[in-house]
């Protein structure tokens, strides 16, 4: 008979109280214990010790159904020949309205999601960061009717993980 490792009941449990914390940050961790059939110790040791780790951090998210953006737009660009791609997505991520950029394949080299808080800053953006700029060549936009789902639920720009 083979036995689990104590390895494995780890990662369990603490793959259920990052479960518990991603529907509810504010839990409490008497409330997670009782839940997952543990001391309120251990929980609160296992989050401690994944946050000293930097595997997990709790962090207010807004959800998107509740903020409704004037203007969300994917933007696939293509980036001028001696630019690398990751020039332009470190320019275009000091932007704020800038949420996500994703280095892909097919004719465009970037997708860019950007959101606004005024319909004007779209075309703002467009003017000041794509359209007449030497590191893109080529642009397409495509401007957001309806959100289906979203399930980063996340707009806001994360700190860069430092490499270590």
């Amino acid at each position: 008979m083979r036995q689990r490792s104590t390895h494995s009941v780890d990662e369990r449990l603490n793959s259920e109280i990052v479960r518990m914390l991603e529907l509810d940050g504010r839990m409490p961790f008497s409330e997670i214990a009782q839940k997952l059939d543990v001391s309120e110790g251990t929980v609160r040791n296992r989050v401690n010790a994944m946050k000293e780790a930097g595997l997990l951090r709790i962090v207010a998210i807004a959800d998107p159904t509740a903020t409704e953006y004037k203007a969300d737009a994917m933007i696939c660009l293509k980036v001028a020949p001696g630019t690398t791609p990751q020039a332009v997505a470190t320019r275009l991520g000091a932007v704020s309205s800038v949420v996500y950029i994703l280095w892909v394949t097919g004719r465009f080299d970037l997708m860019v999601e950007l959101v606004c808080d005024e319909p004007d800053d779209l075309a703002t953006f467009l003017e000041d960061h794509i359209h007449g700029v030497e590191d893109i060549v080529d642009s397409e936009v495509m401007l957001g009717l309806r959100n289906f789902k979203n399930q980063f639920l996340l707009k806001r720009n994360w700190e860069q993980r430092t490499n270590n």
